[in-house]
């Protein structure tokens, strides 16, 4: 008996081994294929899982490659590579969403349904088996990445030398968007607001988008008096406002609060709340991208636009509005002077339900904050062809639990609202920071102003003075597609010490920019109270010869840095 054990034992050893050099998909290898015909998978595929799991696993998809040191993946013991369902929004680019226990995936015409660990799948409607059923563990969700990929237009390979899997999409569809597409049927779509007589719909529109983005496994209600009213502007209520101003309260932590706990109507803000969510990542669309705002709808949710608006209030009448149809279309040369929030689109939305001569079909689909009494309770069509709308519009596509990062370390509470540099695509920049305890450097947190920025990430320990700055050690580099802000993780183990002064640095590179830095100054009456004596930032053309923001520009750099206590 022992001497049967020890032989099987072999066997499974020496399969695996083999495994690493033949095809068994390709028939390959008549050796390896003998012991396997002798040895039961369920023997030796744990060992071979095991040892694809102990070395660095890689996913490709396009140009964007994921490994398992930052993204959580692995192979199981049926030989299918398992990723985080939070690889599925930005690497598949899918929405992806769980309603109670069910999680959909849309892209394209396409819709899978998952349930943790069932070994069938609903796809467009239809039951099929899957290589490996969805699994819960360690709080989040996984995937079998071949699965998705037979059913969403991918080809899936395995190079097992480099252990890395890599996608290419082969559908016949270069977009992966349907012609028609509406967060209300998706439930992903706040409630709708009423603004009243003040001029806040860039706060209204700003929370609306930031609540759909939590849709549907997060419905929570944000107040917009608080953030009308608890920013760090030099603006009333009834002055209106701007997106800027939304992404700088969210981005310094002043916000979000429950409406709940600050009412909207009663003319005050109530002192002492604490944000409830920390937003982190924000990406700016620009020059009317109308498929960049749709991928950010279907993506991510409620998307923040601007566009001019004749009406006033949902009893007003304009020529460009068609009451009994909710649609709208401006064609003139008016400034955008509303913001409200795209939900959806219909491409094939009828011409002739606009007033006037609309050039052809197609709407966004957007919710107003006028209350319910307006369009179709509460929202609208707005024609392609109308002149502003999507002409800067706002995704918030990172929104995080308070418990992300410990601390905060920022100089810009009004945001970005200037860019600096030296007439060329790329500069340094750096902002200086006072530790406040044993922390570790966590991530960075910066506006690329442009597209397709390039950027390297640098810590500066001990910080003395600017000639510090040419001893940093690079924390982290990549690109970014689109203008926005963002926060980008480094790599683990800078830590530093309580009362240490610390500096981390970018490296920014942005095509067509002659001024790639965001800084922070005194623009105008909303800004003139910016505070120049709470930081110390240095800008450099070359990353040698530095000169001090503050005291030379009178402004501060958007550089953030986000820290965990040790």
């Amino acid at each position: 008996m022992k001497r049967i054990k020890w032989i099987l034992l072999a066997g499974v050893t020496a399969a695996a081994w083999m495994f690493q050099f033949y095809d068994f998909s390709r028939g390959q290898g008549t050796l390896t294929q003998s012991l396997v015909a002798e040895v039961a998978k369920e023997d030796w595929n744990p060992w071979i899982a095991e040892t694809v799991n102990g070395q660095t696993i890689s996913v490709v998809i396009g140009q964007q490659e994921y490994t398992s040191k930052n993204t959580p993946m692995f192979m199981d013991d049926g030989l299918n590579l398992m990723v985080s369902s939070d690889i599925l929004t930005e690497g598949l680019q899918c929405a992806s969403h769980f309603y109670g226990e069910e999680l959909v995936i849309e892209k394209r015409e396409d819709e899978i349904r998952l349930k943790t660990g069932d070994v069938q799948a609903s796809i467009n409607g239809k039951t099929k088996e899957l290589a490996s059923p969805m699994i819960q563990r360690n709080n989040r969700y996984f995937v079998c990445l071949k699965d998705l990929s037979q059913n969403l237009g991918f080809d899936f390979s395995w190079d097992r030398d480099k252990n890395r899997a890599t996608l290419q999409d082969i559908s016949n569809q270069a977009f992966f968007f349907p012609t028609h597409y509406d967060l209300r049927e998706k439930g992903r779509n706040g409630i709708v607001k009423n603004q009243m007589d003040t001029g806040t719909c860039w706060a209204f529109a700003s929370l609306s988008a930031l609540e759909s983005s939590l849709l549907p496994e997060e419905n929570l209600e944000f107040s917009p008096d608080h953030m009308s009213m608890g920013n760090s502007f030099q603006v009333d209520t009834q002055e209106g406002g701007e997106y800027t101003m939304a992404v700088a309260y969210l981005l310094a932590w002043q916000g979000p609060v429950y409406e709940k706990d600050d009412p909207f109507g009663d003319g005050r803000m109530e002192e002492g709340l604490s944000a409830v969510k920390h937003i982190q990542e924000v990406r700016i669309i620009d020059g009317r991208d109308f498929e960049a705002i749709k991928g950010a709808v279907f993506q991510y949710g409620g998307v923040q636009t601007a566009m001019y608006s004749a009406l006033h209030d949902s009893r007003s009448i304009s020529e460009y509005y068609n009451r009994e149809q909710s649609a709208y279309c401006y064609t003139g040369t008016e400034k955008s002077n509303h913001e409200v929030v795209i939900i959806g689109w219909d491409d094939n939305y009828p011409k002739e339900n606009f007033p006037g001569n609309v050039k052809g079909n197609g709407a966004f689909i957007c919710q107003n904050s006028w209350g319910d009494e307006f369009g179709e309770d509460g929202v609208f069509y707005v024609s392609y062809y109308d002149s502003n709308i999507g002409s800067h519009s706002i995704a918030y596509t990172k929104v995080e639990d308070t418990d992300n990062y410990s601390r905060i370390y920022q100089t810009d509470l009004c945001g970005w609202n200037g860019q600096i540099g030296f007439d060329r695509e790329a500069a340094y920049g750096a902002n200086v920071y006072t530790a406040n305890g044993s922390e570790e450097l966590s991530a960075v947190g910066f506006y690329a102003t442009g597209k397709d920025t390039k950027y390297r990430l640098y810590l500066v320990r001990d910080f003395e003075d600017s000639n510090s700055l040419a001893d940093g050690e690079l924390i982290a580099e990549g690109s970014l597609e689109l203008a926005g802000y963002y926060t980008i993780p480094t790599e683990t183990g800078r830590y530093l010490e309580a009362g240490e002064r610390f500096a981390v640095v970018l490296y920014i590179d942005t095509p067509h920019a002659i001024h790639p830095v965001a800084i922070e100054y005194a623009a105008d009456e909303s800004t003139k109270n910016v505070d120049l004596t709470d930081g110390e930032g240095y800008i450099s053309e070359n990353g040698r010869r530095w000169d001090h923001v503050e005291e030379a520009f009178a402004c501060n750099l958007c550089i953030k840095a986000y820290t965990r206590e040790r």
